[in-house]
């Protein structure tokens, strides 16, 4: 009987190591490795390698120019939302990995994804649920919540789910076969961690077991052209559970994010290799399901009476979508020596460099002052186009002074004080516009003739009162006096 043979593996990125280390060599993270039973070389190769036509075939070097190139084909989803972070559909042979973390929705996500894909053949595998729970939640979800209202009521409630079959298994070599009898359009994964291949002695969801049955999944996703979705853990860090290898191997990286506290959750896209990886997709959670929200804009903008101070309205872009957003400020003195700042939804450290501007340039004494920035709504903003409505809501509190109700900024703050051009204006513009407001605050740059949009923005076309500044004094004087 051959002597067993063990290796040691990086919890956190995979790397492996014939002994133990303390130290990762390769991510620099400590107590990470761990140990993991490896079959030896002579091992038995996999069904769906076996049954591949790749292994017979030897490729050969192309020149570029002799490569046919034909546009990928992609199968839209009655899920607009879910459509636009894949950047316009599902693509053919495409595998996808959905992460976020337990009890957020992934399931529901892609089980209402199955059960409603009209005229294919989905195959909804199941390592951690019975297929009666499955089929207690897939009658809680019958009545289609994605669709919009018009194709939802014309859909019959026993149209639903007719082509989606359930298979609870978590060994790759048994969902292969089940694969080449029903041969499937679509396969979702829940979740890779609870698979196993035989061929790896180490137990599920091991650095091992999660690399392999991912492999086997990719090598079928791409030879069959069958799209493929992942379900995937994570961390108490928030990262994907496994070796980050996965997520190199895989087309996609989704992360379905939110609070299980609130009703709206965010689906933003990480990786994408068939299209922008900015783009963003918001639900919202209810008693029958997701359902998609087509006007971001109106969640996160809250319903106000009359103006309070420290509140102002910025606009924002994610991916190819304009949005409307609030951010809130709030500035007090500071009972303690040291002031606080905190940033919820923010860099912190980009926070810090408004308030060394607005102390700098516009001799506002913020030092002793606890400041608190929030971005409403649960989302995170990294577009530099908010500045200029935080900056707003920072000396809206501290003279406690409000800010009016139909006003928005779009304009990036400078070290120096000056309000810099930012992409996209006439999108930020039209879209302040649907919204009912009345005057939007922008850099006076985005105006100018061969500048960051290389042309002039042409305003009469727009009813809402465009306001061209320069600095950010201009605006505090047209706002406060």
């Amino acid at each position: 009987m051959a002597k067993t043979k063990v290796a040691y593996f990086c919890q956190s990125c995979g790397f492996k190591s014939a002994k133990w280390l303390g130290k990762c060599p390769s991510c620099q993270q400590w107590n990470t490795f761990a140990e993991e039973v490896i079959e030896k070389q002579n091992t038995a190769i996999p069904n769906w390698k076996a049954t591949s036509s790749s292994s017979q075939r030897a490729n050969k070097p192309v020149q570029v120019s002799e490569i046919s190139f034909a546009e990928e084909q992609r199968t839209l989803t009655p899920d607009n939302e879910f459509n636009r972070v894949l950047g316009g559909g599902i693509v053919a042979g495409s595998l996808v990995l959905i992460g976020g973390e337990p009890g957020i929705g992934k399931s529901t996500l892609m089980l209402q994804l199955a059960l409603n894909m009209p005229a294919l053949k989905v195959l909804y595998v199941s390592g951690e649920e019975s297929d009666r729970q499955i089929k207690m939640r897939a009658e809680r979800l019958a009545p289609i919540k994605l669709l919009n209202s018009n194709s939802a009521i014309d859909t019959p409630h026993s149209a639903i789910g007719s082509d989606c079959y359930i298979l609870t298994e978590t060994s790759t070599q048994n969902i292969f076969k089940q694969i080449e009898i029903l041969e499937p359009d679509m396969v979702v994964i829940d979740s890779i961690q609870t698979l196993y291949s035989a061929h790896i002695e180490s137990t599920p969801g091991s650095v091992s077991q999660v690399r392999e049955c991912t492999a086997e999944l990719l090598r079928f996703a791409k030879e069959s052209g069958t799209p493929v979705f992942l379900i995937g853990h994570i961390t108490k860090d928030g990262m994907i559970a496994g070796p980050k290898i996965l997520e190199h191997m895989v087309d996609t990286v989704l992360q379905f994010e939110g609070d299980r506290h609130h009703v709206y959750r965010i689906l933003r896209c990480i990786k994408n290799r068939f299209g922008s990886a900015s783009e963003l997709g918001i639900y919202e959670m209810m008693g029958e399901g997701l359902r998609e929200v087509s006007n971001p804009s109106e969640i996160l903008l809250s319903q106000r009476d009359e103006p309070l101070s420290g509140i102002t309205i910025s606009t924002t872009l994610e991916g190819l979508r304009p949005m409307l957003i609030e951010t809130q400020a709030l500035v007090s003195t500071s009972p303690y020596g040291t002031p606080q700042r905190t940033a919820t939804g923010f860099d912190t450290k980009r926070m810090n460099m408004l308030l060394a501007v607005l102390e700098k340039r516009c001799g506002f004494k913020l030092g002793a002052k606890d400041v608190f920035l929030n971005i409403t709504g649960g989302i995170s903003v990294e577009d530099p186009a908010i500045d200029l409505g935080l900056a707003a809501a920072i000396i809206s509190s501290h003279e406690d002074i409000p800010v009016p109700i139909k006003t928005c900024f779009a304009g990036e703050i400078g070290l120096s004080g000056e309000v810099r051009a930012v992409n996209r204006i006439e999108q930020r513009i039209a879209e302040a516009q649907k919204l009912g407001f009345e005057q939007i605050f922008i850099s006076k740059y985005n105006l100018e003739s061969g500048g960051q949009n290389k042309k002039r923005i042409d305003l009469t076309r727009f009813k809402i009162e465009v306001r061209t500044v320069g600095s950010i004094e201009e605006v505090l004087s047209a706002l406060f006096g």
